[in-house]
């Protein structure tokens, strides 16, 4: 009797985050149009999205965010924000950790979501990882994108574990091949309690706090496309470090 309780407050939990979700796109629809009809207005679109979209779904869900940063985030200065990725929380949970603008990298299947699709294919660089084509594209756009003078926020395990058991998978190139190639710092955050408050199992979830740590930021500058690898192996660690603290 416990156990169907539970599920059934689970399965509405997670109906109420997708509610959550679309409201305020709903209420913020002629807004949000208008500011995804140009990279111009991508500022203003993300200060919508960090500061009412984000709280709205977190603090409505009950989560308690809390981030601490080993190193501050200098205002006006372009960065590569990578993290581990458990949890569809991780997307609110990153806007709260960044005030620069930033621009997410993304799997092109989420436009299948309604109405959060929509804004999500205007405003991401979305990427089809099974066709080399896309990821060329999503280079390319990422450099315009950086020179804009906007950042960039890489999910560098190429998506969500299958296996819900691996801590942190492999990391893929991308992310730290860009990040040098713009010279530009890569910062590594660690969520701490996204995989345990609402991991993508459909029967999990509970309220409490969400824990985000932004460790030392990796320098780019003078080093080659070389240095990739040893960039992607030194980030996993630090973030795989925190985790399994």
């Amino acid at each position: 009797m416990i156990t169907f309780f539970l599920r059934f407050f689970q399965l509405l939990y997670r109906i109420w985050f997708y509610l959550l979700v679309a409201i305020p796109i709903v209420l913020f629809f002629p807004v949000l149009l208008i500011l995804t009809s140009s990279e111009r207005l991508y500022p203003q679109f993300f200060w919508i999205a960090r500061n009412i979209w984000a709280n709205f779904v977190l603090y409505g869900m009950f989560f308690i965010p809390k981030i601490k940063k080993e190193e501050e985030i200098i205002k006006g200065k372009s960065y590569m924000l990578i993290a581990n990725h458990t949890s569809m929380a991780d997307i609110m949970m990153m806007l709260k950790v960044s005030k620069n603008p930033f621009v997410f990298v993304g799997k092109k299947e989420l436009v299948k979501i309604p109405i959060f699709g929509f804004f999500y294919k205007r405003a991401c660089i979305l990427v089809d990882r099974n066709s080399a084509q896309s990821r060329t594209a999503v280079y390319k756009s990422a450099q315009r994108r950086l020179n804009q003078g906007l950042s960039i926020c890489i999910f560098p395990e190429g998506g969500v574990p299958d296996d819900t058991n691996t801590v942190l998978d492999e990391f893929k190139d991308g992310a730290f091949r860009l990040a040098i190639e713009h010279q530009i710092p890569i910062i590594p955050i660690a969520f701490l309690d996204n995989k345990k408050r609402f991991s993508y199992e459909f029967f999990s979830g509970s309220p409490g706090k969400m824990r985000a740590v932004v460790l030392p930021f990796l320098e780019t500058k003078g080093l080659d496309a070389k240095a990739s690898t040893k960039l992607k192996e030194t980030s996993r660690e630090m973030i795989l470090k925190k985790l399994v603290e």
